[in-house]
């Protein structure tokens, strides 16, 4: 049985049969206990990235701005290539709706869900699968919806608020941690990641880390009661919640600004945020009498469950060379979005970043250990280490960064072009 990280439509792909003062260039410098190196509040790029005593710090500073100028560029960019695309490529989108360009796979699941809730939609047959939807996003959707009722621009309106807070929040966190300039370069670096069309469409992704990022720099910060208050709806959202607290804890334990000095008291609150998966455990119980429903959902749904790493690369790997059929590509995408994961963990285990090796960790291991891999890639996404892992290599090495933007873009509006035409992009 596997934890359910991402859940599909059941015709979704299935196989057949940086400076020279910093130490790396993944954050700042450690010492041997886990402490990190604090950016000074009067530095010459004028703010310290994070969030001050008295909340969200200095309404759009340079960095916000920029980085709400990035994500307004990039959002305006895609809603209008979608557009007009179709007139280039008539056959391909034949002629659908805009909207239904973008109500594709989950994005129509959710919308089943806010509309019709866990029992399904009237009519049609039960679906196995659907507990693996966590209910925050649905929800969301569904209150969004009460004031546009049409679920296919509640959704994108959603994700492009999400969005907004999403790239602030990531270009303040990349500042504090690394070089001058870092949050610009990872907000790029992440708006021309392949996955990247799932951040624009009514996915959960999107909102996910409008909740985590700014939960994880006030975490850095000291204040865990406000970061615990942000986690737990966090947790309603995606699985992803777990490993999200779960890093947290090990942030508390081990960071500067978490036991050592504010003691053990604030633990408590860490407690919080495990409440929604209880409370979504219990109420699947109430339906189904499982208390672990949305865990063995991915079985009944997908046919996915524990499995040796081994056997699941050999599975993944069979689809995506051994065989011609429509996922074939998709699986491909899949094994690099999984090499990718690997070399990061490496990466945070080398620098003996614990936290962040717990959260990409677990998650990479919840996707390796499952019979196949599938939405490895769209969960990248999440991996805000790697974004600005990357954003602290372009300091040291721009032309390398340049490059890999470069060469990523076109995977990217390759995803888009497959998405929003229907086919499976993760």
């Amino acid at each position: 049985m596997s934890v359910p990280e991402d859940s599909t439509n059941p015709s979704e792909p299935q196989p057949h049969d940086p400076d020279a003062h910093r130490e790396d260039d993944f954050s700042e410098p450690r010492d041997v206990s886990g402490g990190r190196r604090e950016h000074d509040a009067d530095s010459p790029s004028g703010d310290d990235g994070d969030l001050s005593e008295s909340g969200m710090s200095g309404w759009f500073r340079g960095v916000d701005r920029l980085a709400l100028s990035l994500w307004a560029g990039a959002w305006l960019g895609v809603m209008f290539f979608v557009a007009v695309i179709p007139r280039v490529l008539p056959t391909i989108f034949d002629g659908r709706p805009y909207l239904d360009r973008w109500a594709q796979w989950d994005a129509v699941r959710f919308m089943d869900l806010a509309t019709h809730g866990y029992d399904g939609v009237p009519g049609r047959p039960e679906d196995p699968g659907w507990p693996a939807f966590f209910p925050g996003y649905p929800l969301l959707l569904r209150a969004v919806g009460v004031v546009i009722p049409d679920l296919r621009v509640a959704g994108l309106l959603i994700s492009l608020v999400a969005g907004t807070i999403t790239m602030v929040a990531l270009s303040r966190l990349a500042e504090r941690e690394g070089p001058e300039g870092s949050g610009r370069r990872a907000v790029i670096a992440l708006l021309a990641g392949p996955p990247a069309v799932f951040l624009f469409a009514g996915y959960s992704e999107s909102v996910f880390l409008a909740l985590a990022l700014p939960a994880w720099l006030l975490a850095r910060r000291g204040h865990w009661v406000a970061a615990a208050l942000l986690a737990t709806p966090a947790s309603a959202v995606r699985i992803t919640g777990l490993f999200f607290v779960l890093a947290l804890i090990v942030e508390y334990v081990v960071g500067e600004k978490g036991r050592r000095e504010v003691g053990w008291r604030p633990m408590a609150w860490l407690a919080l945020p495990f409440a929604p998966l209880a409370a979504y455990s219990f109420y699947q119980w109430t339906r189904t009498g499982d208390w672990l429903a949305w865990q063995h959902a991915q079985e009944a749904g997908w046919d996915r469950h524990l499995v040796w790493p081994w056997e699941s690369f050999q599975t993944t790997w069979r689809a995506a060379f051994q065989t011609d059929y429509e996922f074939t590509l998709a699986f491909r995408i899949e094994l690099a979005a999984a090499v990718v994961g690997v070399v990061l963990t490496v990466v945070l285990l080398v620098k003996r970043r614990w936290p962040e090796f717990t959260y990409v960790g677990l998650q990479l291991a919840a996707l390796l250990l499952s019979s196949y891999y599938l939405s490895v890639g769209r969960a990248m996404l999440l991996w805000w280490p790697l974004w600005i892992g990357i954003a602290g290599l372009a300091a040291r090495r721009p032309g390398l960064y340049a490059g890999a933007v470069a060469a990523s873009v076109p995977f990217a509006v390759l995803m888009l072009l497959t998405f929003t035409s229907g086919g499976w992009a993760g």
